[in-house]
């Protein structure tokens, strides 16, 4: 697929971000955006301290934020590989997706067979979907090949799996490398585009997303193939995924604000947003 040349810049970004952020939501509109958020949201840890009880822990908190909202909860829950089985055994049957990280995460610096491998395993134990992050150095050096064929090996050894690629966009720096690197996962394969692993600043910025959903929408246009979008990576509050909420709803549609086409990576929000949709509940 050809993509056609990206002429926004900086400025272009910036402006049209601030005028969709001004956009005000009645109060239907909001309560309608807050149980979106909290239902899209992936519950995430991954930490060197992170052992069987804090997984399962989160799986709980993942679950018992069903009865109080009316049976709204996050959509996933992220782990490392090696506690997948765990995740699983919690979650099966509950709707609650697991999800894990590959690729030699967070660095992506392995050699591919091992990253094949890698998620091959995570697979094998029970993932639902892989976050796999890209070789940055190799996006960096101009080596796009190489990116186009790890995704796509990656995209083949998930087999069922949803696959999410991460960009890392706070290491790509400029409009055109993460246009180029949006569009080499979207050829790749990729069933969502994310920003960041969330071990490097800047992580989730408005500017990057814009980039991102303007290459999902033109590749939607052309394939009518639906591909999601995850910000992730320093979202504390509630009114920081509001701006998300708003990019996704203003470039790519409605219908693109379900948990199968948007995610957030921020668990430091979800128990903000799960407070306040526990608030709408009669």
């Amino acid at each position: 697929m050809i993509f056609e040349p990206y002429n926004e810049t900086a400025a272009s970004i910036r402006e049209r971000v601030s005028e969709i952020n001004k956009q005000t939501l009645s109060s239907e509109e909001y309560e309608i955006a807050l149980k979106t958020i909290l239902s899209c949201i992936d519950l995430t840890t991954l930490e060197g301290t992170d052992n069987d009880e804090r997984i399962a822990a989160l799986c709980q908190q993942a679950l018992s934020y069903r009865k109080p909202t009316n049976g709204i909860t996050v959509a996933a829950v992220c782990v490392y590989p090696p506690f997948v089985k765990t995740a699983k055994s919690i979650l099966i049957a509950t709707g609650v997706q697991v999800a894990t990280v590959a690729c030699a995460f967070p660095s992506g610096q392995l050699p591919l067979h091992l990253k094949l491998a890698e998620v091959k395993y995570a697979v094998d134990q029970g993932a639902d979907e892989i976050d796999m992050v890209i070789s940055r150095g190799a996006m960096l050096a101009g080596d796009f090949a190489r990116i186009a064929d790890e995704v796509a090996q990656v995209k083949k050894a998930c087999g069922v799996a949803h696959l999410k690629v991460i960009l890392e966009t706070g290491e790509l720096k400029s409009i055109e490398i993460m246009r180029k690197a949006s569009e080499l996962a979207l050829e790749g394969g990729a069933d969502f585009l994310k920003t960041s692993t969330g071990k490097v600043q800047p992580a989730a910025t408005p500017e990057s997303v814009v980039v991102m959903l303007d290459t999902i929408k033109e590749y939607h246009n052309k394939t009518g193939k639906q591909v999601g979008l995850k910000p992730a990576g320093g979202i504390a509050e509630i009114e920081d995924a509001m701006l998300y909420y708003k990019l996704v709803r203003n470039i790519c549609g409605p219908e693109w604000l379900n948990k199968d086409f948007f995610r957030i990576g921020a668990s430091r929000l979800a128990g903000k947003a799960f407070d306040a949709v526990k608030q709408l509940t009669p």
